[in-house]
């Protein structure tokens, strides 16, 4: 393997240690997809980065075999972060910082939204199924999304109990910073490939609430900015289309997708699964009332899970199936639906660091986390 190719194998490499991995597959396609993103000079940079948010100098320091300046370095790493392929962060510390992306995972390929292309698809599908057939049982983390109901769902005693993590309207009007919103890069996915959503005309749903996460998407030319009132206009939009809300799995998420059976990855994932509850952080149920029960069905063809069924003409509720996300409960036109809160109560881990490092933890075990936070204290790349 000549230089210039092995520099995309080290990235892969690279990149396949972070807490969502980006293994080798034998059709060559994780190579592929690299070259599409990254220039071998952008891959050799890349390499040199760590999951953990770093300041300009410090990387810099790594490049002691390149002939390049703390100033170009800094372009090229600004034009990377516009292409979507490392992140930049702020918030917390008193200059600009810079680390890898995820390859998936709400990274790299995500950054792609408005910029997709059928060959890219084709090979990014490719890839995906590659993975996973390779993939050892129980070796996948967390899911990164989590389901909220929607606000009007919730009775009002209920409300008192209810987490800020668990309220939309709550994590909207808490948002730290700006909020932006970009297109669905799922439903973008289904139009791009002749299809066309049977749920929704929604293009723009993706909530970016987090001052980075909605910075980096306006920057990167696939965002723009929104008021809060505009953002809960999105929201009311999705709850009257029947929208399942999920924000990222943290009590600080940067991101509330609005997301439907019809397009969405991790939905299209759920509705295989026969128990998608058991994969899925979620604090609620629904519950019919049999007595109000009309048989009217609006509930079965709204459920984006198909955790409906109707039993001698009155809907019923598989709670194998039910992620809890309120949308019956707005739409029953005769009140028949309500929301119940599960016990004990599962509390979201406090931030996406959080999270990540809990899965990273999760992937390589405890002894090697051990080393991997020693060396981040110490400064070095991970």
């Amino acid at each position: 393997m000549d230089k210039s190719e092995q520099v995309y194998r080290d990235l892969q490499r690279h990149l396949d240690r972070l807490p969502s991995g980006f293994p080798e597959v034998e059709s060559g396609l994780d190579i592929k997809l690299l070259k599409r993103f990254f220039t071998p000079e952008e891959a050799g940079i890349a390499v040199q980065l760590s999951m953990k948010p770093e300041p300009l100098q410090r990387i810099h320091g790594r490049m002691k075999n390149r002939a390049i300046s703390t100033d170009e370095l800094r372009q090229i790493l600004d034009l990377m972060m516009r292409k979507g392929t490392i992140l930049t962060i702020e918030e917390g510390y008193p200059e600009m910082h810079y680390c890898n992306a995820e390859f998936t995972a709400g990274g790299i390929y995500n950054f792609q939204v408005d910029r997709l292309s059928k060959e890219l698809l084709d090979d990014y599908r490719q890839y995906q199924e590659e993975r996973r057939s390779k993939a050892r049982p129980g070796a996948g983390g967390g899911f990164p999304l989590r389901t909220v109901p929607v606000a009007e769902s919730i009775p009002l005693p209920e409300k008192y109990r209810v987490g800020d993590y668990d309220d939309v309207r709550k994590l909207v009007e808490n948002a730290r910073g700006r909020i932006a919103v970009a297109n669905c890069i799922c439903r973008q996915t289904t139009e791009i490939l002749g299809g066309k959503c049977a749920k929704t005309d929604l293009l723009e749903a993706c909530l970016l609430i987090g001052p980075d996460h909605a910075k980096r998407h306006v920057e990167m030319g696939i965002g723009r900015y929104i008021t809060k009132e505009e953002a809960f206009g999105i929201l009311s939009r999705a709850q009257q289309a029947g929208l399942v809300l999920q924000p990222e799995n943290s009590q600080r998420p940067e991101a509330i997708c609005c997301c439907c059976g019809d397009c969405c990855v991790m939905l299209k994932m759920l509705t295989r699964h026969p128990r998608p509850v058991e994969l899925y952080i979620t604090n609620f149920y629904a519950e019919v009332d049999r007595s109000l029960c009309t048989g009217c069905e609006e509930c079965v063809s709204k459920c984006q899970l198909n955790a409906r069924v109707m039993t001698d003409g009155i809907a019923e509720v598989n709670l194998d199936r039910c992620i809890g996300c309120g949308n019956c409960v707005v739409l029953c036109p005769a009140n028949a639906n309500k929301m119940v809160k599960k016990e004990p109560e599962k509390i979201p881990v406090k931030d996406k660091t959080t999270y990540n490092l809990k899965n990273l933890a999760r992937k390589v075990g405890w002894w090697n986390m051990l080393k991997i936070r020693t060396k981040m204290l110490l400064g070095m790349k991970v």
